[in-house]
């Protein structure tokens, strides 16, 4: 006997996942390590205040790819995320102690019921301002 497919029931506005996320100055060492970015704005404060920047801030695709934990956690395989893109609109500074604290509320957007798919919103913030425009996967249901 085989079980029965699983329905979601889904409406455009439903809230799917929320996470806050803490970043570190180690977190910036270890990704700086693992992409070879190695920019000083994202380690050296004096550098980072003298180009214009509010201190020491995140690397951008390490925010956009510890964001998206949260849809890949609400769709239980990363593989159903087919589409993904996001827009960086202000930096996210990280203290020398303690973490800058990056919030994520992911809402269904749009939901292609002929496709398969639903386009998941995210809202991405840091101190109460958007880091992220435009944050948007699309997941394979």
């Amino acid at each position: 006997m085989s079980t029965p497919p699983v329905v979601i029931e889904l409406v455009v506005g439903d809230v799917v996942g929320t996470r806050e996320i803490a970043l570190d100055r180690a977190a910036l060492v270890r990704y700086a390590g693992a992409s070879g970015d190695f920019n000083p704005i994202h380690w050296d404060e004096s550098f980072a205040t003298e180009v214009g920047l509010p201190g020491v801030i995140a690397h951008g695709m390490l925010t956009m790819g510890s964001v998206i934990g949260v849809v890949v956690d609400w769709a239980g395989d990363p593989g159903a995320v087919v589409e993904y893109q996001a827009r960086f609109t202000r930096p996210v500074p990280v203290p020398v102690r303690g973490n800058a604290v990056v919030e994520v509320a992911a809402t269904i957007g749009a939901i292609d019921a002929e496709a398969g798919t639903v386009r998941v919103d995210l809202t991405v913030t840091h101190e109460g301002a958007k880091v992220l425009g435009r944050a948007q996967a699309v997941v394979r249901l």
